[in-house]
């Protein structure tokens, strides 16, 4: 009641403010969003024309956002699904990205058009761009494998970073909640009329809070541990402290009239104490980026772009046993270094007056690579004197190659517009070291046969312009990811349990389509989608036998019975997910403005291989951590140029963390507050809460235990500045 209370309060407000405001309205809408290009489309396809549903994430969005990261900033558009905990509070390996309800690491991540999912665990690493630093994102939901192929099967999330401009210098910093603190700094430098340089750099602080949940339904079994503490927070975890640092140099190049060049190098680390984490088990990521590239003009109407980048990351994780009923203890350490190679080349063609409006046609290649090495210990004396129970190593490489041709028609007898993308691809996976030893040090291994997979991924798109403001889009299409080097390399385990890899997975499937609508008039818009989507061959790690465990490669020594139990990765799962998708923006006036957007998807699956439990995983129910109802509703008040207040809520339905649904996660409602003041053109001021009622929520996940629940972020207060010389 109070949810519906305060929503209906905001209108209200909204409504008696607007017999205050000035009546005049604010530019044309219509024209505003003429000028927006989508650079994700690899063709530079106006956002008018998109033919899968699109969002534009401006500048103003991001700074009219409560939230302090990119990540908690496009949680609120429909179909993202980014629970409320901030990327800095969860496991390195975990900061993924789940668009239209497919799974995590299945939508790609783009930092100005070059790929930003990590090599080993497909994740993103949302620390390497501050949003002081960001210009706007943009969001393609549906696949895009005929773009870009692998990590496009669910979607595509391109951060654009801003332009580097002449010797314009940037500071920012913030301070808020749980001595939460972050400064970014920038200078540009015109070299000469040839060279612009920009040195940048970013560094976050946080002591954290407690994630983990004490209230219902978290602590219904057991109530109380032996220490008397409410489950699942456990003796020795901790606020799930982080700190991040970035370093930068960017540099944009007028090589002559018709190219243009840039080149990018970063050092990027983060330390963490993720949900549930300990003081004496930190997480630590060593990063080292480049990326460069050029575009050069062969004429008015055709273009030729390369690009090449590359991405070296050292990650060193420890896993902590903690019964309840002991001092917990380091059960694990492994470090994983792995990498990203990868060059693209593009030919783009604009035929004016002609049938045929554009042609594209690209090549690329792309290799990831990683090790892992696993020791793990029996117990805390095991840990301390270096007495290891088992230890895992595995090396390997995947290589992808595509090549893709895309054309965009249009006709004069009715407007209609249509694109056809073609793509073909190879996958090629080596695994040419994979074993596990046991605590007698004496490794079984494992041989694992090279494996090739050509995969093809074919997109049609029609937009059919009815009217000046209204068109109607529809899209089908089909694509693929392959299996991410943490299922095939990374095994590891304890005196309880055994994770396995699988080196012999391949890649996953999925078919789709969407059918949408999109009004546009001067003050606004309203879009409404509905989609499909089909996922076959889909990786899992169900439990599985000792004896399938043996199968698997793991030897007798580690594998030894008992009471331990066993995972497997395969490609065991299909899923289907449904949904509809509102997005909504309007400007009642030069001074208010509405936003809203709505998500309701069905997940299920509706296949389970050999072994899958039927029990755990039932065909035909919501799988876990896909809530099916999720909304956002916000309003901007801008007294001023240049100064805002916004005030949002965010809705969150009922969901499950499991698929077999014992373990359920209440709805809940979240508002946040954010004002900015611009006192002169080279400085503003900011302040923004997030949860502003400090409601305890859990934030929906998955999860197999009632460990596996996760409270949403705490009210958290945000006061900064910004000054730019």
């Amino acid at each position: 009641m109070f949810n519906k209370k305060l929503v209906c309060s905001i209108g209200l407000a909204v409504l008696v403010s607007q017999g205050f405001a000035q009546s005049s309205m604010p530019p044309d809408y219509g024209q505003r969003v003429g000028d927006v290009v989508v650079s994700a489309s690899r063709s530079g396809t106006d956002l008018k024309d998109m033919t899968q549903n699109t969002s534009i994430l401006t500048a103003e969005d991001i700074e009219n956002s409560p939230s302090m990261t990119i990540d908690q900033v496009l949680k609120n558009q429909s179909s993202v699904f980014l629970n409320d905990q901030p990327y800095y509070e969860k496991d390195p390996t975990g900061q993924s990205l789940n668009v239209r309800g497919l799974g995590n690491a299945r939508t790609l991540a783009l930092i100005d058009g070059l790929p930003a999912n990590d090599a080993m665990y497909g994740t993103v690493q949302w620390n390497l761009v501050p949003l002081s630093a960001i210009q706007d994102v943009e969001l393609i939901r549906g696949g895009v494998s005929n773009l870009y192929g692998n990590y496009g099967m669910g979607g595509l999330v391109n951060i654009v970073t801003k332009p580097i401009s002449d010797n314009k210098g940037e500071v920012s910093a913030s301070y808020g909640s749980y001595n939460t603190s972050n400064i970014a700094a920038s200078k540009e430098i015109a070299v000469n009329e040839v060279l612009k340089l920009r040195l940048s750099a970013d560094y976050f602080n946080t002591d954290g809070y407690i994630n983990q949940p004490t209230i219902s339904p978290a602590t219904k079994y057991p109530s109380k541990n032996s220490y008397g503490q409410s489950a699942p927070l456990l003796p020795g975890m901790g606020p799930e402290s982080a700190n991040s640092a970035n370093y930068r140099l960017q540099a944009a190049l007028k090589l002559s009239s018709d190219t243009d060049a840039f080149f990018n190098i970063g050092s990027h680390n983060m330390q963490n104490l993720p949900t549930g984490g300990y003081n004496f088990a930190t997480k630590t990521t060593q990063e080292t980026t480049f990326s460069a590239g050029a575009t050069t003009r062969l004429s008015s109407v055709q273009k030729i772009q390369v690009n090449a980048f590359y991405e070296n990351t050292t990650l060193w994780q420890q896993n902590v046993s903690n019964s309840g009923t002991s001092a917990p203890y380091i059960s694990a350490n492994y470090n994983d270094p792995y990498s990203t190679t990868g060059a693209s080349a593009q030919y783009t063609h604009d035929l004016k007056d002609q049938a045929i409006q554009q042609v594209v046609v690209s090549v690329d290649g792309r290799q990831v690579a990683a090790q892992n090495l696993t020791n793990s210990f029996s117990s805390a004396a095991g840990y301390t004197n270096g007495v290891v129970t088992s230890s895992d190593y595995a090396k390997g490489q995947q290589q992808f190659y595509g090549v893709m041709a895309q054309m965009k028609a249009k006709t004069d007898v009715i407007p209609l517009q249509a694109t056809l993308s073609l793509r073909e691809d190879q996958w090629q996976s080596q695994t040419p070291t994979y074993w596990i030893a046991g605590a007698n040090g004496i490794p079984s291994y494992t041989n694992v046969p090279n494996q090739t997979v050509n995969k093809f991924s074919p997109n049609l798109g029609l937009l059919l312009q009815a009217t000046k403001e209204w068109g109607l889009r529809a899209a089908a299409y089909q694509g693929f990811h392959a299996p991410g080097l943490n299922n095939t390399l990374r095994t590891y385990g304890n005196s309880t349990s055994v994770s396995l890899a699988n080196p012999l997975l391949t890649p996953e499937n999925m078919t789709g389509y969407e059918v949408g609508t999109d009004y546009r008039w001067n003050a606004g818009f309203v879009q409404v989608t509905g989609f499909s989507a089909q996922v076959k061959n889909a990786v899992y790690a169900p439990n599985v036998s000792q004896a399938q465990a043996y199968a698997a490669g793991c030897p007798a020594s580690v594998c030894t019975g008992g009471s331990q139990t066993y995972t497997l990765y395969g490609n065991n799962q299909n899923l289907q997910s449904q949904g509809l998708e509102v997005q909504a923006h309007h400007d009642l006036n030069a001074q208010w403005a509405l936003d809203g957007t709505y998500t309701h998807t069905n997940t299920v699956l509706t296949w389970i291989g050999s072994g899958v439990s039927s029990t755990l995983n039932p065909i035909g129910t919501q799988v876990g951590g896909v809530p099916q109802n999720m909304g956002y509703a916000g309003v901007t008040y801008m007294p001023l140029p240049k100064t805002s207040l916004s005030a949002n809520v965010r809705y969150i339905g009922n969901s499950w963390l499991d698929g077999a649904h014992t373990l359920p996660v209440p709805s809940y409602a979240v508002v946040g507050l954010k004002a900015n003041y611009q006192m002169t053109s080279q400085a503003s001021l900011f302040a923004s809460v997030v949860n502003l009622f400090n409601r305890t929520y859990i934030t929906y996940g998955t999860g197999t235990s009632q460990g596996s629940y996760i409270a949403g972020q705490p009210q958290s207060v945000n006061v900064g500045a910004r000054i730019i010389f």
